[in-house]
């Protein structure tokens, strides 16, 4: 009978974020020598909560090693997911500039892990959807993303903010790696429009990408435990999430 042993490691860790800042976060792998690609997580608005650890470790089922930085931590670092999300949209947004550093920090964690085999993908959702794009216009490092539903990657003036001073699709010149993009047509923010513009923006710079949108889903269509979850979106975003990571992540 063939060895059919499964196991996976998770704890929390703490790594080296924006400014040198010690940034906790979650961390989920395959037990094996590897060697493993890694993905690195964004959370979504409502904080780095149990849904997004158990992200993590569906990942690290997969074969990832892969870690979720708590983007929230500085501005409640003892409050809960819930209050420091509230602390966070009350501050007006994790900052860009944070951001990025938090997420080159956790990459760079991957990579010095005696298992990794050097790739790393970055993933988000809702908010970390946005960061998402905004990360791989930043960090040329990463080797793939996937943007599901995240919303003002097209952003106005209006929206523009200190913290998060330039829409993420005017960086678009610089995205350096492969991304992946799932989104409802139902939703509003990232709305039809904008997933269009978005795709306009990709084939004119001639970047590598695949965009797939779901009829009778909205906003959130992957989170289980909401009204918005879509079955047959979620099961299928799931598998071209899988294929997209093991195509550009594989070693």
């Amino acid at each position: 009978m063939p060895n059919r042993y499964e196991g996976l490691l998770a704890e929390t860790v703490h790594i080296r974020g924006h400014n040198g800042d010690d940034a906790e976060s979650y961390l989920a792998r395959p037990l094996g020598a590897g060697p493993y690609g890694g993905v690195v997580v964004i959370h979504h608005m409502p904080g780095w909560d149990e849904g997004t650890k158990e992200i993590a470790r569906t990942f690290a089922a997969q074969g990832y090693a892969t870690i979720a930085p708590n983007l929230h931590y500085r501005a409640a670092p003892e409050a809960s997911a819930d209050d420091a999300s509230a602390a966070v949209r009350a501050a007006g947004g994790v900052p860009d500039a944070q951001c990025i550093g938090d997420v080159e920090g956790a990459a760079s964690y991957l990579r010095s892990l005696p298992y990794s085999n050097g790739k790393v993908g970055v993933i988000g959702y809702c908010s970390g959807g946005r960061q998402t794009y905004l990360v791989a216009c930043n960090i040329p490092s990463l080797d793939a993303a996937v943007d599901c539903y995240g919303g003002r990657v097209v952003a106005s003036a209006d929206q523009l903010t200190p913290g998060q001073p330039v829409a993420p699709l005017d960086m678009t010149d610089k995205l350096a790696c492969p991304i992946l993009g799932l989104f409802g047509q139902e939703d509003a923010s990232p709305s039809p429009s904008d997933i269009a513009s978005i795709e306009e923006e990709l084939k004119r710079l001639g970047k590598t990408y695949e965009f797939h949108s779901y009829e009778n889903a909205g906003h959130a269509f992957f989170s289980v435990g909401r009204p918005s979850y879509r079955q047959d979106a979620a099961t299928d975003g799931w598998d071209r999430i899988f294929t997209w990571f093991d195509k550009y992540l594989s070693a």
